[in-house]
């Protein structure tokens, strides 16, 4: 080390003027280091909106059967959850007394029909006897008269039999085409009556889902927009919707419009009537989009901003048009090129120096940013909703 008590005057104040200028230069060369500062690298991708909201399983059709008759229930032939076809049976009543019934009109018939029988002979006899002058006109009156009341009574008697016939098919209750069986509200020995609901049906028909949306979004819907459709107990297997009618009313209770959709494949086996799942709906996309972040616009308009970004290390504003929107994420149509440097941050001046820390960004929805499967977790359409 350098003794400066051994050195002349001259020579040592040389030296610590060199030492001076020195440490004056170290401490100019950190006052003069630029901050590091965050940025984007402007990339082409695809920018997806979407609106993610709950629905329902819905049927086209839902029907409750019952009986007709009153009578004890003999047999309940389904449970609940079978997938029954049409004319199968569903409930058997006794029917003691209805075959009763049946036969006492059959009898009551094959009586009318003779005794028609006998007054057609009667009045037969009857037009020769006054024909051959033994009969008078009036007991020739009386004989057509037995006739026309006898086809009566034989008319009377066979409506019987078939209405005997119509109760005795009436205490077979069959499904009246393929459905599910959603609930039985009916067990062997029970009593039942007309107009009682004994079982309630699900028609069998493409399977819809039902989704109250809030009427702030209806601008983004368009029928025919694909779908994806995840219900929680069963994360792992997503399938594919399209969006099939937007209701022409809006609830104004709710301040939501009905959107049904129907499945572009077969209903999964899991899926149950008015089960609750989460929709994703893809609203609008673009393919090769410049996008940015909302977190970093200035002075944000309806279709403008200003952002920062580095041009050789200095910081300059730059104003830009906007385009498509989604909850984090904005398309930035003017104002900025493939591989400008945007910064993060919103707190610079105009001239300043930085020093560009460039960090990777994908805009929320693109398949970078979704995850390797091509969608977020089941949770996902519950957490960022948009819709109700």
């Amino acid at each position: 080390m350098l003794n400066l008590l051994k050195l002349s005057g001259k020579t040592r104040w040389i030296v610590l003027a060199i030492v001076l200028v020195l440490a004056l230069a170290g401490m100019t060369a950190l006052a003069l280091r630029a901050p590091r500062a965050e940025a984007l690298l402007m990339q082409p991708g695809p920018l997806l909106r979407t609106l993610q909201f709950s629905a329902r399983v819905a049927t086209l059709s839902r029907v409750e059967v019952g009986s007709t008759v009153t009578g004890r229930v003999e047999q309940v032939r389904v449970r609940e959850g079978a997938q029954v076809k049409r004319g199968e049976v569903l409930i058997l009543l006794e029917t003691d007394e209805l075959r009763a019934a049946q036969a006492q009109a059959v009898a009551s018939e094959r009586q009318a029909d003779a005794t028609l029988q006998a007054a057609r002979a009667t009045l037969t006899r009857a037009e020769q006897l006054v024909r051959q002058g033994f009969y008078s006109a009036a007991q020739l009156d009386e004989a057509r008269r037995a006739v026309d009341v006898a086809v009566a009574q034989q008319g009377a008697a066979r409506a019987a039999v078939t209405a005997a016939a119509a109760r005795l098919e009436q205490a077979r209750i069959d499904a009246p085409a393929e459905a599910r069986v959603l609930a039985r509200m009916v067990e062997p020995g029970q009593i039942v009556q007309p107009g009682k609901a004994l079982m309630s049906l699900a028609l069998d028909g493409p399977t819809q889902l039902l989704a109250q949306v809030d009427e702030r979004f209806l601008d983004q819907l368009q029928v025919g927009q694909s779908a994806t459709v995840v219900a929680d107990a069963f994360a792992g297997q997503r399938f594919a919707a399209k969006v099939l009618s937007i209701a022409p009313v809006v609830d104004a209770q709710r301040g939501a419009i009905e959107v049904k959709f129907n499945l572009l494949q077969e209903a999964p086996a899991f899926l149950r009537e008015d089960m609750t799942l989460s929709v994703e709906v893809q609203t609008a996309r673009r393919e090769q989009a410049l996008a940015l972040p909302l977190s970093v616009l200035r002075k944000a308009g309806a279709d403008t901003a200003s952002v920062w970004v580095a041009v050789d290390g200095l910081v300059q504003e730059r104003q830009l048009r906007l385009g498509l929107r989604t909850l984090a994420a904005v398309e930035v149509l003017e104002g900025l090129r493939i591989g400008d440097v945007v910064l993060t941050g919103t707190t610079f001046k105009s001239g300043q120096r930085v020093t560009v820390l460039v960090v990777p960004w994908q805009p929320s929805g693109s398949p970078a940013a979704r995850g390797a499967d091509g969608a977020g977790s089941a949770g996902s359409a519950l957490t960022n909703a948009m819709g109700r």
